[in-house]
């Protein structure tokens, strides 16, 4: 690709306009460059002053951007609703991450624990991988969505308040998320799972919640971290 195509990409993102539509407008203006070099060779440049040509009838960095900045139905959803791509459907990712583990831990109950009076008891073989995958999903949901939230910015060179508002909604979520089990009087009857937000009134029980939060934020960020340190490395060198 081009430098100006590699500077007009990067323009594009930074505007709002969604990768798709940027992958296939790159895509179509490569397409006609070659188209370009290719007459202008024909008429006896060569091959360096060609390009040189193509690219000056193409047009500048600034008016090809601006020929696709301008129509607003190709900005992303990020962009037009950021409250839903960075608040509603992380949280919605969680909820149903939060459901298959609690899923997971009331079946692996039933099948595994029948006469258990709670599922939290050591256990061996199958049932500890059936209930290591619950333990995993429940613990590692809000990071890897938060993964997730960093990649969809990196990936579109977004800034703003609400991919840190969804990743902190994740965070605190994730620490005030606490899961509850009983067992019916009836011993037959199957157990009973569920789930609450609980921080606590005391300030030990505070400071501990506003500690797990922050862990669980850190960890979800660090790999945008480490994106935008390698990327300024690169524009260092």
């Amino acid at each position: 690709m081009p430098k100006p195509f590699n500077e007009l990409r990067e323009c594009l993102l930074r505007a709002g306009i969604a990768p798709r539509h940027v992958r296939r407008y790159l895509g179509e203006l490569g397409d006609h460059l070659a188209d370009l070099r290719a007459e202008e060779e024909r008429a006896g440049r060569s091959r360096a002053d060609a390009e040189s040509a193509a690219l000056a009838r193409l047009g500048t960095t600034n008016e090809l951007a601006r020929a696709l900045i301008e129509q607003r139905h190709f900005l992303s959803w990020s962009v037009r609703a950021p409250w839903a791509v960075f608040g509603i459907a992380p949280l919605s990712l969680l909820v149903g991450a939060y459901f298959v583990a609690c899923f997971i831990l009331w079946s692996g109950w039933t099948v595994f624990l029948p006469g258990a009076e709670t599922p939290f008891v050591p256990v061996d073989g199958y049932a500890s991988l059936y209930f290591g995958a619950g333990r995993f999903l429940y613990f590692c949901a809000p990071v890897l969505i938060g993964w997730g939230v960093g990649f969809v910015v990196a990936r579109q060179r977004l800034n703003g308040i609400w991919p840190a508002a969804g990743l902190a909604l994740m965070a605190w979520i994730g620490a005030a998320a606490q899961v509850h089990v009983s067992r019916p009087s009836d011993s037959n009857a199957a157990g009973k799972i569920t789930m609450n937000l609980a921080v606590g009134s005391s300030a030990q029980a505070i400071s501990t919640s506003l500690a797990h939060a922050a862990g669980i934020f850190a960890l979800a960020v660090l790999p945008y971290v480490f994106w935008r340190l390698r990327r300024e490395l690169v524009r260092a060198s």
